[in-house]
C-alpha cells in the first residue's frame, strides 16, 4: 500500500513513521526545503522519544520518502492524508489556508482514485471545503477521476507519540461511504490487532469529536486548578482532595493533576476554535469559555505568588526556573506558562536563570538572551534567590537539597506541578509554596 503524508511537522511525521513501520510505503512532503533535506540526513526537527529511530530505519529500508513537490510520489497512491498546520488566528479561529492549498494541489495532479484524509485538527465542514476545492481544479482539468474524503483525527500526546499510534485507545474515521471505511481499515488494520477499535462514524462527528475531546480534558484541568487555588484560601490540601474524587469511577483520576495551567500545540487552539465554531453557528459554550479564562489565569498563579512573598520588589532578584517546555518529554514550548512567568518577571525587572532538559533551544530561538540559559539543573540554582519548578521533568523528581540549599542565595522553592514533599522540602530550611498545598 502507499499512501503521501502532505505536512512533515509532529503529527505528519509520527504519522509518516509509524505507516511505514507496519510496511506501508510513505512519502511525507513539506514545503519546507531546510527541513526535508534535515530528515533524508536523519536530523529530527522535532523531540519526540523514539521517533529518530523509526525515522532514519524506515529511511533506510526505503519505505519512507521524503519530498517538497506532492507530485513526486502521486503515481499509485491510495490515500492522501493532510497533515498540516491550522494556527489559531486573532478571533480564536483555525486558519486553513495551508489545508486548502494541499487541496488545491491534490486536485491538479491526482491520476487515479484516492482517499483524501484531514489528519489536522480542523473545524466542522473543513472535509466539504476541501472536496470542493479538489474538485474545482479537477474540473478545471476536465477531469473525471474519482476521489473520497474521510476524516481521521489524532489524538497523540507529545512525549508518548509513538505508543499512541501503534497501540491506539481507538481510531476514530469519518466516512461517507463503505468503500472508504474498506480502504482506511485495512491501512489501520496492524495497529488493531490487539481489539483497539476503530470508531467508523459520519464525517461531520469524527470532525468535532476531536475538539470535544481536548476541551473536556482542558476543562479537567481547569477544575481542578480553581478547586487547588480554594484549597490554598482554606488551608487544605489538593492532594487529599484529588484522591478522594479521583477515586469514584465516575470521575476517575486522570488530568486531574493541579498546576500552572495546560499548554502546548493542542489544548489552548483547539478550545479557541470550538468556542469560535460554536459562535459562528449562533450558540455560545460558555462552560469552554470559562475553562479558558481559567486557564490564562492560572498561567499567572507563580508569579502572584512570588510576587506576594517578595512584596513585589523583584529589583536585583534572580530567580532559577527548572522547565521551560510545555510539558515533560518535548522541545515544544508553545502556550508554554514558562513563557508567561518568564515574561511577568523580567518586566518586574527580575533576571532569570532557566534549564530545560530539551527545550532550550527552543526557548532561545524565542527569547534570544533576554535570560540565562545553564548548563545544568543546579547551574541553574547556583546564587538564586528562588527557584520555580515549572515542568516536572524525571531529573526534576529528586533534586540534591543538600547541595542546593548551600549554593541558592535564597532558600526558596515555588513547586509549580506539586512534585515535592512539603514536609520534607521544609525540613531541609526551604520555604515552600505549591498549588493548593497546605
Amino acid at each position: 500500500m502507499k499512501i503521501i503524508v502532505v505536512g512533515s511537522g509532529y503529527v505528519g511525521l509520527v504519522t509518516g513513521a509509524c505507516f511505514a513501520e507496519s510496511g506501508v510505503n510513505v512519502v511525507c512532503v513539506d514545503v519546507d526545503a531546510k527541513k526535508i533535506q534535515n530528515l533524508q540526513n536523519g536530523v529530527i526537527p522535532i523531540y519526540e522519544p523514539g521517533l529518530e529511530e523509526l525515522v532514519v530505519r524506515n529511511y533506510e529500508k526505503k519505505r519512507l520518502f521524503f519530498t517538497t513537490d506532492i507530485s513526486d510520489g502521486i503515481e499509485g497512491v491510495e490515500v492522501i492524508f493532510i497533515a498540516v498546520g491550522t494556527p489559531p488566528g486573532e478571533d480564536g479561529s483555525a486558519d486553513m489556508k495551508h489545508v486548502l492549498n494541499v487541496a488545491k494541489q491534490i486536485g491538479q495532479i491526482i491520476t487515479n482514485h484516492v482517499v483524501v484524509v484531514t489528519k489536522s485538527t480542523v473545524p466542522v465542514g473543513t472535509s466539504e471545503k476541501i472536496r470542493n476545492t479538489i474538485q474545482e481544479e479537477l474540473n478545471k482539468r476536465k477531469s473525471n477521476i474519482k476521489f473520497d474524503m474521510a476524516s481521521n483525527p489524532e489524538f497523540l500526546k507529545e512525549g508518548a507519540a509513538i505508543e499512541d499510534f501503534q497501540k491506539p485507545e481507538r481510531i476514530v474515521i469519518g466516512i461517507d461511504n463503505e468503500k472508504t471505511g474498506e480502504i482506511m481499515k485495512r491501512l489501520y488494520m496492524p495497529f488493531v490487532l490487539n481489539n483497539h477499535p476503530i470508531l467508523f462514524m459520519d464525517i461531520a462527528s469524527a470532525e468535532i469529536t476531536k475538539y470535544a475531546a481536548n476541551a473536556m480534558l482542558a476543562t479537567r484541568i481547569s477544575f481542578i486548578n480553581e478547586i487547588a487555588n480554594l484549597c490554598d484560601i482554606l488551608g487544605a490540601d489538593i492532594n487529599n482532595v484529588r484522591k478522594g474524587i479521583g477515586s469514584d469511577s465516575r470521575i476517575g483520576s486522570k488530568f486531574l493533576y493541579p498546576g500552572i495551567g495546560y499548554g502546548g500545540s493542542c489544548f489552548p487552539k483547539d478550545v479557541k476554535a470550538l468556542i469560535k465554531t460554536a459562535h459562528d453557528n449562533g450558540y455560545e459554550l460558555n462552560v469552554a469559555k470559562a475553562v479558558e479564562q481559567t486557564n490564562e489565569n492560572q498561567k499567572n498563579i507563580i508569579f502572584n505568588k512570588m510576587s506576594e512573598f517578595f512584596e513585589n520588589n523583584f529589583k536585583n532578584k534572580v530567580i532559577g526556573m527548572w522547565g521551560l517546555s510545555f510539558k515533560p518529554k518535548t522541545d515544544d514550548i508553545r502556550e508554554a506558562s514558562s513563557l508567561v512567568l518568564i515574561e511577568k518577571l523580567l518586566l518586574s525587572g527580575a533576571k532569570i536563570k532557566a534549564y530545560d532538559p530539551e527545550a532550550m533551544q527552543e526557548t532561545k530561538k524565542l527569547l534570544g538572551n533576554k535570560i540565562e540559559y545553564a548548563v545544568d539543573l543546579y547551574d541553574a540554582v547556583n546564587g538564586v534567590d528562588a527557584m520555580a519548578l515549572v515542568t516536572e521533568w524525571s531529573e526534576f523528581h529528586f533534586p540534591d537539597l543538600d547541595l542546593m540549599s548551600k549554593i541558592m542565595k535564597g532558600k526558596v522553592i515555588f513547586d509549580g506541578r506539586n512534585i515535592y514533599d512539603p514536609v520534607e522540602i521544609r525540613k531541609q530550611g526551604f520555604v515552600y509554596f505549591g498549588i493548593g498545598r497546605r
